[in-house]
């Protein structure tokens, strides 16, 4: 099962911007590694040429001391037993479990597939992964948590020697992450290398066995994990001293009129009879484990779902909200968990992926470029959009300047209530503590702000309040001193 990679001199350039500098360093076979470095630094696309995804500019690809040969491509780098689990998810929405696991690598019985065969190796990956889900189930109708369990058993599945996993636990439960985390082990056990790419430094600390650190195309730093601790980690990644992940709590406002009241909202199969209300100042968390309905009862806030019950009053006004225009409209905005899906147009340009949202602005009432442009450029200085030019597709972002792009939208329209569903998924500690900083902004200008998260630090780091939600119904609103992480867990699971 064992396998021994080598990068020599790597480089990779896209157009005139060289995002790669002779990178070179070798993984051991049977081995945990922590690839961890800034949204930016190079990470993916390195590891996007180990799999094939792309090739490099210069430099080799060395496997059991054999350079690779160019241009062959993921299927190459898969029969080689290097397979990577995508950060973002790489499923047919409109295939069944089975399809999408063996698409591209069939099963046969002479002429004809073997789609009992499938099933039943279907059924043995999602075991290995604790998904006890039907394989002919169509992935549109998964979850995002199931769907990640989906990519990390199709990688099974290909009987990886060298598993690349790109945030995997962004979307799982506690209990998910453990299991993946035993799973890992019996992986390395078995020889298999195992290159970890995670912003949680939690976990890297207690999965790897070495920590290989890049920033800005280059490697930085290669340690054994128990050498270094997590400041030393993300200090290393942002090439600095890092101050206070968290900036200081405002006080949590005490009167005024609330500017959203929510009532006895009610979204089928998700959420039932829940109330609450966020003043101006504010920032108000949601926190549950996944399924328990945080998401899909702001979906159905929004018009995103059918909702059968509940009143929303924004500024004191009772309003009607069957859309998300009709939400922008009234002030209220939603980012998205899922920004490649559902928060950004990938393969628009930067420009109208920022502006689509007010498009009223700059059309007067022909479009103007110019300052659609000038609002662009505003946006990268502001949110730290990491980019070599103006003019690129937001699918070239890597996944944290993607993040800060699907932020920069949301607000653009200038909301007085925003929801962010998961503002920091896949996104690293430097870039974190901007957006930390960014959301107590928006609070001192005065905005509501909901915050969903499955980070429980995070939420007690940020918010004033943190709502509790479980199997659809809002349990308790916690808040200090019994803001802590043993509260909201065991309200989240049922076992207060």
């Amino acid at each position: 099962m064992s396998v021994a990679v080598e990068f020599r001199n790597i480089t990779k350039e896209f157009g005139p911007v060289r995002v790669l500098h002779g990178v070179g360093f070798a993984l051991q076979p049977g081995r945990v590694y922590g690839l961890l470095g800034e949204n930016g630094a190079g990470k993916s696309t390195l590891m996007k040429i180990l799999a094939g995804y792309e090739s490099p500019t210069t430099g080799e690809v060395v496997v059991d001391g054999a350079v690779r040969a160019p241009g062959g491509g993921s299927r190459a780098a898969e029969a080689q037993g290097i397979v990577l689990i995508h950060q973002e998810f790489n499923l047919a929405d409109d295939l069944t479990i089975a399809q999408n696991i063996f698409l591209g690598h069939e099963i046969k019985r002479g002429p004809f597939l073997d789609d009992k065969a499938m099933r039943e190796k279907t059924r043995e990956a999602l075991a290995k992964v604790g998904l006890p889900l039907d394989p002919d189930t169509r992935v549109r109708k998964l979850i995002v948590a199931e769907k990640q369990l989906v990519e990390i058993a199709r990688a099974l599945a290909r009987n990886a020697r060298l598993l690349i996993m790109d945030e995997p636990t962004a979307t799982l439960t506690p209990g998910e992450t453990e299991r993946l985390f035993a799973l890992m082990a019996g992986l390395k056990a078995a020889g298999v290398t195992i290159i970890y790419i995670s912003h949680k430094l939690d976990e890297v600390e207690r999965t790897t066995d070495e920590v290989v650190v890049m920033r800005d195309g280059l490697l930085v730093a290669r340690e054994p994990t128990a050498s270094v601790t997590r400041r030393q980690m993300a200090n290393l990644m942002v090439g600095r001293e890092l101050a206070d992940l968290f900036p200081p709590k405002l006080p949590a406002p005490q009167d005024g009129a609330p500017a959203i009241q929510v009532r006895g909202l009610t979204v089928p199969g998700w959420a039932e009879g829940v109330d609450f209300e966020v003043r101006r100042g504010e920032i108000l968390g949601f926190a549950g484990l996944v399924g328990a309905g945080r998401t899909e009862l702001f979906e159905g806030l929004l018009g995103l779902r059918p909702r059968s019950a509940g009143t929303v009053e924004l500024a004191g006004k009772q309003v009607q909200l069957k859309s998300p225009r009709d939400a922008a409209r009234h002030g209220l905005t939603y980012l998205s968990e899922d920004r490649k899906g559902k928060g950004l147009h990938v393969h628009f340009s930067l420009r109208p992926n920022l502006t689509l949202m007010a498009l009223e602005r700059y059309a007067k009432p022909w479009l103007d470029p110019a300052a659609e442009q000038a609002a662009l450029r505003d946006a990268v200085q502001e949110f730290g959009i990491r980019t070599g030019s103006l003019e690129v597709r937001a699918s070239s972002l890597s996944g944290g300047n993607q993040q800060k792009l699907a932020l920069a939208k949301v607000l653009h329209p200038g909301p007085s209530v925003v929801v962010l569903d998961e503002p920091t998924r896949g996104v690293d500690v430097g870039a974190k503590r901007e957006i930390y900083h960014l959301v107590q902004r928006l609070a001192e200008q005065g905005l509501a702000v909901v915050v969903i998260s499955s980070e429980l630090m995070e939420l007690i780091g940020l918010c004033h309040r943190v709502a509790v939600m479980r199997a659809g119904r809002l349990l308790t609103t916690l808040q200090e001193p019994n803001l802590t992480e043993e509260e909201l867990i065991t309200h989240a699971t049922g076992t207060r």
